[in-house]
């Protein structure tokens, strides 16, 4: 059961289907989705960088769709399905993505690692055989201060040959 954080007049519930689970919120209208997974319901993968939208730490899944945490209102995703990159493990075993990122040293100091994996998850699942290309254009909006975007590139390749090798 996630925190209830003070949240003043005008609050309001809402409820979301995070990870797979339905997790009800009591939140002011103006909090953004990022500050209520990390405050109220305690998920601190997507990193609260620079809280404008220009450098995609806390990219995450909304109904499959990669968006910005820090620019998304709670509210605006009521009854949505948000998927997180603490939702990826199952069963204890990693993600294909969060296997080939650490195979193939897919970052250097982990920072942006988070929202570059949910970038690539969203794209592989839209475009399960993407090109070098297309992975950029689907981490471009993912700054990695250190460069690994050649590692990056070569990790959402990888889990995209590793998908097509599963039954």
């Amino acid at each position: 059961m996630p925190t209830v954080r003070p949240s003043g007049p005008g609050a309001v519930d809402v409820e979301l289907d995070v990870n797979g689970i339905r997790t009800p919120l009591h939140v002011a209208p103006h909090t953004t989705l990022l500050d209520a997974l990390r405050e109220d319901v305690g998920l601190l993968g997507a990193k609260k960088v620079c809280d404008e939208g220009t450098c995609g730490a806390c990219t995450l899944l909304v109904d499959g769709r990669a968006v910005y945490a820090c620019m998304t209102l709670a509210v605006a995703c009521a009854g949505r399905s948000v998927e997180t990159v603490e939702g990826l493990a199952r069963d204890g075993e990693l993600h294909p993505v969060q296997e080939a990122f650490i195979a193939h040293d897919a970052f250097q100091c982990g920072f942006c690692t988070p929202g570059q994996i949910m970038s690539v998850v969203a794209l592989l699942r839209a475009t399960p055989s993407p090109s070098a290309d297309e992975v950029m254009r689907a981490v471009s909006g993912n700054l990695c201060r250190c460069g690994a975007y050649p590692n990056i590139v070569e990790a959402a390749l990888a889990a995209a040959r590793k998908g097509k090798e599963r039954p």
